[in-house]
């Protein structure tokens, strides 16, 4: 095996330990210490590999970008030209994936936010042109939106640990979100019409 191979096999080890830990202790616990302990890997060969905690933190947040990005592909593959909104449709199921996932990559987001918020700053890109998509797609821009957040809100509260719900209550609400069916906003034509007839 070339030191190639080793040192990315070695860097998956690590983030998985690294997950394992944010689940279990949360930002806290996540030290070169635990990591080492955690993943067998010696913590001069961590510190090798990131360099500082807050290069863990980036290794994570580029992995679950990855992550998220795969599971959107994924989605859009599989239910994606049944969607009239696929951009929105695959962004509910990142959320959906991301509690359903035994060391969620929605970790790291959190953690970065309390470690260190400007790790973050380079989301944000990610999110506007996330956002242009989803505008641009949109019958009921407002609805969609709304569709869009409750997805985020389910997540984030299940992984902080804050939700009220049953598992099969949550997965019932993301079924709801991800059925279109269920979601129908006023036709943009009907508004123009009601305007003008006013």
């Amino acid at each position: 095996m070339d030191n190639q191979t080793r040192s990315e096999i070695s860097r998956r080890k690590a983030i998985d330990a690294a997950l394992a830990i944010l689940t279990r202790e949360g930002v806290g616990g996540l030290t070169f210490d635990s990591l080492s302990r955690e993943s067998g890997i010696s913590k001069g060969g961590l510190l090798h590999q990131f360099r500082t905690r807050q290069g863990v933190l980036c290794a994570l947040l580029e992995y679950q970008r990855g992550q998220f990005e795969q599971i959107a592909r994924d989605y859009v593959a599989k239910e994606g030209a049944s969607k009239a909104e696929p951009t929105l449709a695959a962004q509910i199921a990142i959320y959906r994936e991301s509690i359903n996932q035994p060391h969620s990559m929605a970790r790291a987001i959190l953690a970065a936010l309390i470690e260190s918020p400007n790790l973050v700053d380079e989301m944000k890109a990610s999110d506007e042109a996330k956002m242009n998509a989803l505008q641009n797609e949109a019958i009921d821009l407002d609805l969609s939106l709304l569709r869009y957040f409750a997805a985020s809100g389910l997540a984030f509260h299940a992984l902080l640990g804050m939700s009220p719900l049953e598992d099969a209550d949550r997965n019932r609400l993301f079924d709801r979100l991800l059925d279109e069916e269920k979601w129908h906003g006023l036709n943009p034509q009907a508004k123009r019409r009601k305007r003008s007839a006013g």
